[in-house]
């Protein structure tokens, strides 16, 4: 059973929210809150696996409460929510450590998948939104430091590859297709390709790769 906190300040949006995803016999929504504070002591309180979290609330907006439910003992996976396609703002919540976002309209088949693919640890972007978002992410991010490109020096060469696959937008099962491997294997190679480059998630691998032009030589 997955178990997902619902964080927005509009209570139509919620039921509309809990309504599609109770849909579904795995999913149950454990907790909601009103704001991002309130969504910090729901998290803490209920036990959850997924936080669907608006991006701009008051009290305390999405990008600070994406910030303090990652930085709980046992943190959610953080899905952004918005009405906005792209935006700096958006940009900023994902490299806090969000595992990426969907718009309010996204259609209900779409948020059910969704929910189960970032419960699974994967990445819940498609390959043109994650292009659009590495694009739109780089043009106001620095340059990768010193230490990101020594990190990035001590990956493999198939883990490099495998970087480079995922910052296209590609799912693990669309990895492991590509490399003719199998989907175990590439879960692995994505979890330490994290843990050498000191990351939270995928996507904040994949906006390094692109910031590093990995892929682009």
């Amino acid at each position: 059973m997955i178990k997902v906190l619902l964080v927005d300040d509009d209570p139509y949006v919620r039921h509309g929210l809990r309504t599609i995803l109770q849909s579904d016999p795995d999913i149950e929504v454990t907790a909601e809150a009103g704001d991002g504070r309130q969504g910090v002591e729901a998290a803490r309180a209920h036990a959850c696996d997924v936080a669907l979290v608006d991006i701009r609330m008051p009290h305390m907006d999405g990008l600070a409460a994406t910030r303090a439910l990652l930085a709980l003992p046992a943190p959610p996976a953080v899905v952004i929510l918005t009405t906005f396609r792209l935006d700096e703002y958006v940009a900023e919540a994902v490299q806090a450590g969000a595992a990426g976002f969907l718009l309010k309209d996204t259609p209900p088949t779409e948020l059910v998948r969704a929910v189960h693919t970032v419960a699974g640890g994967d990445a819940m972007l498609s390959p043109e939104v994650t292009r659009q978002l590495l694009d739109t992410v780089r043009r106001v991010q620095h340059s990768v430091s010193s230490d990101e490109r020594t990190r990035l020096a001590s990956l493999t060469p198939r883990e490099r590859e495998v970087l480079v696959l995922l910052a296209q937008g590609m799912s693990n099962a669309d990895i492991a297709k590509h490399l003719f491997a199998s989907e175990s294997t590439v879960k692995m190679h994505v979890s330490r390709i994290l843990a050498k480059l000191a990351l939270e998630n995928r996507v904040q691998a994949a906006l390094l790769a692109r910031n590093a032009d990995l892929g682009q030589d």
